[in-house]
């Protein structure tokens, strides 16, 4: 690609308006040196040298694409805690609005603390809880997407079995969706694995996909053809993308297989490479690149961020620079 050519995809970034439902989380980290065991149980002792938070799962979807220029609506649920509030802080110091998080007393704030030492993960706690949201608050979300729908360029469900996306919310919202044109892009989890019916682009990982198929697949790219014409006949999508770790991804266009190796460079955290990977897909399509050229650019930016430990937005001159050479 050109470079006045990439210029323009990357500065048409700017004019798009992402809807974002799934899973937010509070990421915590606390960062510091093994120096000793402990002598009350055979466990590491952790030296603290820094705490910092950081936005997760659908709200690191949702960062990705501020951080690629885009505006996002972020709809999820919250509990009324001390985990909400930072959540909030932590989304007005990015620049983008919290408006659509519905406060649920009933339940916490996803949060998971993850302790690292010597950029080795020791031990992570999450407080959260996974029951499904009423349906007042599901209705309550609908109409807020209704509301706002007439500005999205394109619908990303971040799936993560915490409670949000129940079957009925999925269907409705696909269903508002092709009424409106929108693409809609999934990043799927277990329990609602099928229920993604007539979405445009299905992209789980090759794990999630063997678990769901009851099937051992291999990371070969013939075992990975033959997983993403399975969903795509389940799914009824457009496109299939999958990922496969190390081996990079694999995207089915109709009936048409694409393999795009992995461009990982010095591999720190793969935590949150699946997260930029939807968020640079929706991004590319909407700015009218194919889908095998959105999977290449996606592929570049999970590439970038899998260098930095825990769960990072994707930095957009970092990506330009790297497509300049390699796109």
């Amino acid at each position: 690609m050109k470079s006045e050519d990439l210029t323009q995809l990357f500065e048409s970034f700017n004019h798009h308006t992402i809807a974002v439902v799934g899973d937010v989380m509070l990421d915590k980290y606390i960062f510091g040196s093994v120096s000793r065991i402990s002598p009350e149980a055979p466990v590491p002792v952790i030296d603290v040298h820094e705490e910092s938070f950081r936005l997760g799962g659908a709200a690191n979807v949702a960062m990705n694409l501020h951080s690629l220029g885009a505006n996002v609506s972020l709809f999820g649920i919250t509990g009324d805690d001390s985990a909400r509030e930072t959540l909030l802080e932590e989304m007005i110091k990015q620049d983008f609005s919290p408006d659509n998080l519905v406060k649920d007393t009933s339940r916490k704030t996803t949060c998971k603390t993850r302790v690292i030492a010597q950029n080795h993960h020791i031990v992570r706690v999450d407080s959260e809880t996974k029951s499904f949201i009423n349906d007042t608050i599901e209705t309550q979300l609908i109409d807020q997407f209704k509301m706002n729908s007439e500005h999205f360029r394109a619908l990303i469900f971040e799936d993560y079995n915490k409670g949000l996306l129940t079957a009925s919310l999925i269907e409705r919202l696909i269903k508002i969706s092709r009424e409106k044109n929108l693409p809609t892009l999934v990043d799927p989890k277990k329990l609602h694995f099928f229920d993604y019916k007539n979405c445009t682009v299905f992209k789980p990982n090759l794990k999630e996909t063997s678990e769901a198929l009851s099937t051992s697949f291999n990371n070969t790219d013939k075992d990975a053809a033959t997983a993403c014409e399975i969903l795509k006949d389940r799914i009824n999508c457009n496109y299939v993308v999958l990922t496969r770790g190390e081996k990079g991804l694999s995207i089915l266009n109709d009936r048409s297989i694409h393999h795009i190796p992995s461009v990982a460079l010095d591999v720190a955290d793969v935590s949150g490479a699946g997260d930029t990977v939807i968020s640079v897909l929706a991004m590319a399509l909407c700015s009218g690149l194919s889908i095998e050229d959105s999977g290449k650019l996606a592929n570049f930016a999970a590439g970038i961020v899998c260098s930095e430990v825990g769960a990072v937005s994707i930095n957009k001159r970092k990506l330009m620079d790297y497509c300049l050479v390699n796109f």
